[in-house]
């Protein structure tokens, strides 16, 4: 790994940080945790996502609308900045007017978990590697690697799931009803607001798999998660999610859970159940 070097000056004396350290640091955090959380599908894996493992719906170099050839183009570099290639707007899900809601939620989180332990990152498509000379906005993974931040990840999934679309600016998104569906002609549908549950007790009985959570602070949305739901598996039976956060966690074991996409617990202290403040529901039907 090239060396990287960040030098201060602050009066009269030069502190040289190398992220080298940070890096493995990261890295080794990463490759040790192990999650005390799982999930229980009540479809097969084949079932839900067959055709994003063995199909090209799931070929990493076709998850930008760009040739895969062209991601590290100075076209890319000047159009998009720091956040690197576009989304790909996938097709519509061939049959999903066949399919259950349980079913089309569970497909949703089976998606997600394919990213699972993807480092949080500032880009618009999960499997892009920037070179290192490429811009960054600075997070806690300590370099430019492969990854996705909360809300281009909830964009992500859900368009390579179904081929819906919905903005991947935090704000718009948790504003967004009308969701755009697949490639061409302009089609959409409804999507429903639900407000935050009077207490911490109704949250499973008001949420559903796959709805998600908008998170304040300071009076301001800047954070999204998506409920897993009755599928979740945690050893206290604390609620789950699924994210991307650049911050730290702990688990119900007490390990801090890397950055990136994990599950993590809704308890009543943490600052997702705090400053939740509405959840918006795209999958309709119980």
């Amino acid at each position: 790994m090239k060396r990287l070097l960040t030098t201060l000056i602050f009066a009269g004396f030069c502190f040289v940080f190398t992220a080298k350290a940070q890096d493995y640091q990261s890295d080794k955090n990463r490759q040790e945790y192990k999650s005390p959380y799982h999930v229980e599908f009540s479809y097969s894996l084949d079932d839900l996502i067959g055709d994003i493992i063995s199909g090209s719906r799931g070929n990493p170099k076709d998850e930008s609308q760009i040739s895969y050839f062209d991601w590290d183009s100075s076209f890319i570099r000047k159009k998009y900045g720091g956040f690197g290639p576009p989304i790909r707007h996938y097709p519509e899900f061939s049959g999903l007017s066949e399919k259950s809601p349980e079913w089309k939620r569970q497909r949703l989180i089976a998606v997600g978990l394919r990213f699972l332990g993807y480092p949080y990152q500032h880009h618009h498509v999960p499997d892009w590697a920037p070179p290192e000379d490429w811009p960054w906005k600075q997070v806690g993974e300590g370099r430019n690697t492969k990854g996705l931040d909360c809300s281009n990840f909830t964009t992500f999934i859900y368009d390579m799931a179904f081929g819906y679309r919905t903005s991947s600016d935090i704000k718009k998104q948790s504003e967004q009803l009308k969701i755009h569906i697949g490639r061409g002609e302009e089609r959409y549908f409804e999507a429903k607001i639900i407000e935050r549950p009077e207490s911490y007790e109704d949250f499973p009985k008001k949420l559903r798999t796959a709805d998600l959570l908008y998170i304040k602070s300071h009076d301001e949305i800047t954070h999204v998660i998506i409920w897993v739901g009755d599928i979740g598996r945690s050893p206290d039976g604390t609620p789950l999610v699924l994210d991307s956060t650049g911050g730290s966690r702990k688990d119900c074991n007490g390990a801090s859970i890397p950055n990136g996409i994990y599950l993590r617990p809704f308890s009543k202290d943490s600052w997702y159940f705090k400053g939740m403040d509405h959840a918006i529901r795209i999958i309709h039907g119980d």
